[in-house]
């Protein structure tokens, strides 16, 4: 058996994301997904709470055929300690999958097969522009699951995101 390890943000898990799960789960029997920066939520940048995360997962990956784990990691800074953090954290895994060079770096100095993918569609299937889409009122449905959809809908995570955003200034100098 062979299992993986995919770390993101999430925030919220995209159609980005769930390519790359496609791709993954045609390599590995299960895979870990790391839910980074757990700790994290209620802002612009990380409006999602890692709860909120695990459901957008959980809902979206339902119907694989792979055995998958959602698992929290809080933000740790100290990168030389980063891979050991995450492996005490998650169940073992033999490889691990990303594209971020920091993130590539210390797994492979911690001895951890590394493999990258293609990133998809790239200009659209990024968290800040779906954010941002949320922020103004614009398409962001299309960019992420169904099932994201419906958590960000039950949580009122674009009046949050929404208001999180604005400034404290009420349009005055």
């Amino acid at each position: 058996m062979r299992r993986g390890f995919y770390i993101g943000r999430f925030q919220p898990y995209h159609n980005g994301h769930h390519r790359m799960v496609d791709r993954i789960a045609n390599e590995v029997d299960e895979l870990v997904l790391g839910i980074g920066s757990a700790g994290d939520s209620h802002s612009r940048h990380d409006p999602f709470t890692a709860g909120e995360r695990i459901m957008m997962l959980t809902k979206s990956l339902v119907d694989y055929d792979i055995v998958t784990y959602a698992v929290p990691i809080e933000d740790l800074d100290r990168n030389s300690v980063w891979v050991s953090h995450v492996q005490s954290m998650s169940p073992d895994f033999e490889v691990a999958y990303s594209n971020n060079p920091l993130v590539i770096q210390l797994f492979s100095e911690a001895g951890v097969e590394v493999r990258q993918s293609p990133m998809f569609n790239r200009e659209e299937l990024e968290g800040t522009e779906v954010r941002e889409r949320m922020i103004e009122d614009q398409n962001w449905e299309k960019l992420v699951p169904d099932p994201v959809v419906e958590v960000v809908r039950e949580t009122n995570g674009i009046e949050r995101l929404q208001r999180v955003s604005e400034t404290d200034t009420n349009g005055t100098e």
